[in-house]
């Protein structure tokens, strides 16, 4: 468990090698969940960068008769 201090204006550090863990860089977009008291960071990923990411997946539908 790292530990980190909050600033006057209520900023943290992320630790050097959780951001490198988490590919996570400077001006990345992160949203802000609170649950259960605790505080957590979900780093998102440019729509541009999920492009092609559902290739080759298989859109069949299987259908009842009276549904078609």
């Amino acid at each position: 468990m790292k530990i980190v201090t909050v600033s006057p204006k209520f900023q943290v550090v992320i630790p050097k090698d959780i951001r490198k863990q988490s590919n996570i860089t400077s001006g990345m977009k992160m949203a802000v969940e609170y649950k259960k008291n605790q505080i957590r960071f979900i780093p998102l990923e440019p729509l541009q960068s999920m492009r092609g990411i559902l290739k080759g997946i298989d859109t069949t539908v299987k259908r009842e008769k009276d549904r078609i």
